[in-house]
């Protein structure tokens, strides 16, 4: 039993592997002789184009962008002290990515927050930044479609908060 999801076009969705899009439409498209709803998305970003069936919308993981205030839980985390074990980079890597595919701004937060290097800290590997540098990014354009700015900006706020924490 899935529950029917609806947007409207121009309204902005989180996929979660894929982060902050734009709803642009809706079509329906012919697959295999079967009429088909799909919710057409744009990630300006990505320069790509998804299509999501509406029925199929709620499984997915597809959702609204997150509250104000679920937001503010997300940003307190960034504040928190880092968690970053000490167990070997493979295995940290695939529990990062998959919180950052979770769509969870909360637990992208947490990746951001452990992956953070301050000036008086030791390097990061390629890995550990492109890493950092997915996460923030994710969050940060959701942070921006949520307060209407632009995403360098919110990406700039987020780092800014996590140096003064």
């Amino acid at each position: 039993m899935s529950k029917k999801i609806e947007f409207s076009t121009g309204e902005f969705v989180v996929y979660p592997s894929h982060g902050v899009g734009q709803i642009v439409g809706r079509e329906t498209q012919t697959i295999a002789g079967h009429e088909l709803q799909v919710f057409v998305i744009d990630f300006e970003k990505d320069r790509m184009t998804l299509r999501v069936p509406v029925a199929k919308a709620g499984t997915s993981g597809l959702r609204a962008l997150s509250s104000k205030k679920q937001m503010q839980t997300a940003l307190a985390k960034l504040k928190g002290r880092s968690r970053a074990r000490r167990t070997m980079w493979s295995r940290r890597a695939q529990e990062y990515e998959a919180k950052i595919n979770s769509g969870d701004p909360a637990s992208i937060a947490e990746v951001v927050r452990d992956l953070h290097r301050n000036a008086s800290q030791p390097d990061q590997s390629y890995s550990e930044r492109q890493m950092y540098q997915a996460a923030l990014d994710r969050l940060a354009r959701e942070f921006a479609a949520i307060e209407s700015i632009d995403p360098e900006a919110a990406a700039q706020r987020l780092e800014e908060m996590m140096s003064a924490a």
